[in-house]
């Protein structure tokens, strides 16, 4: 079938299921395109704990599915492709916090939400990267163990007073840029903004003109004056930064910013997913229990 003809599917099987389609600015284009609604990290779990429709189609990576599951237990979440993961939520396991927290009984953990509904029970509150900073700034501790990305616990480290234990986890899409990149990307483009995600490495973060989450990425190119932008962060936030900022001309600060896992996800795995009710994503309701007081916790303080 053609992209029209799924796409006109989907919107059909969308209405019957009484479905709505969350999609983060990672996915394909195509993807994107027939999303309800797209966003980051933080965006996605607020519309799914909103949501009114009884099915969420999630097209992004597990541990997001499972935060949908985790804020709406009441509500049939799908995952198109059920082999989208994430290697930054692998590299943390619950015994290995537990032996953290032992070691740090008066530290309090902040835990991303790039991290599975288990890992998410054993933490204290969740955050994002568009509002790391002020989770941190704002819980009730002095001493902080933040998992798993140690990119974005250094940035946040460097914005507070607090003690931050970092966690030695990556997106290994944004660990792959070097500042190498950068000096090669400035050469070719004089005079151009440098914006990048803090889940890159902290050198480059170091030398980028502007570091947010992939929303405040947009909402930078929004209101810029200048006609080009160097992005550093992954290649599927250039459909979004297109559309809302069509005049301007974008380019990526590296080849390497593709998430294979991010990209799963087709056309066809979203159709299949609402035809056959396919792949549902629970979580044991202890674990939920639990994670949904960190998850609820972030949203509170956000608010």
């Amino acid at each position: 079938m053609t992209n029209e003809s799924l796409a006109n599917k989907i919107k059909r099987l969308k209405k019957e299921r009484n479905a709505i389609i969350l999609a983060h600015y990672y996915q394909n284009d195509e993807v994107q395109a027939v999303a309800d609604y797209t966003g980051d990290s933080l965006g996605l779990s607020r519309k799914a704990a909103n949501a009114k429709e009884d099915v969420i189609v999630f097209c992004g990576v597990d541990f997001m599915a499972e935060s949908a599951a985790i804020l709406s237990p009441q509500k049939t979440v799908l995952l198109p492709e059920r082999n989208a993961g994430c290697p930054m939520a692998d590299m943390v396991d619950v015994e290995g916090l537990r032996e953290l927290k032992k070691k740090h009984p008066k530290a309090k953990v902040v835990c991303y939400v790039n991290s599975s509904a288990a890992v998410k029970a054993e933490s204290d509150i969740c955050c994002t990267s568009s509002n790391a900073v002020d989770i941190v700034n704002n819980i009730e501790a002095e001493q902080i163990i933040f998992t798993p990305d140690q990119n974005l616990g250094d940035y946040v480290s460097k914005r507070t007073d607090k003690e931050v234990i970092l966690w030695e986890g990556f997106c290994i899409t944004h660990h792959r840029v070097r500042a190498a990149d950068i000096e090669k990307v400035s050469k070719i483009h004089t005079n151009t903004p440098i914006v990048v995600h803090p889940e890159c490495r902290p050198e480059v973060v170091e030398k980028a003109d502007f570091v947010g989450s992939t929303a405040q990425i947009l909402e930078f190119a929004r209101n810029s004056k200048d006609e080009k932008l160097i992005i550093g962060t992954e290649m599927g936030i250039l459909y979004k930064l297109k559309e809302e900022s069509p005049p301007k001309t974008f380019y990526l600060l590296s080849q390497g910013l593709i998430c294979q896992n991010m990209k799963m996800t087709s056309l066809e795995d979203v159709a299949s997913a609402l035809e056959e009710m396919k792949y549902q994503i629970s979580v044991e309701e202890e674990v939920r229990v639990k994670a949904k007081k960190a998850l609820g916790r972030m949203l509170e303080l956000n608010n």
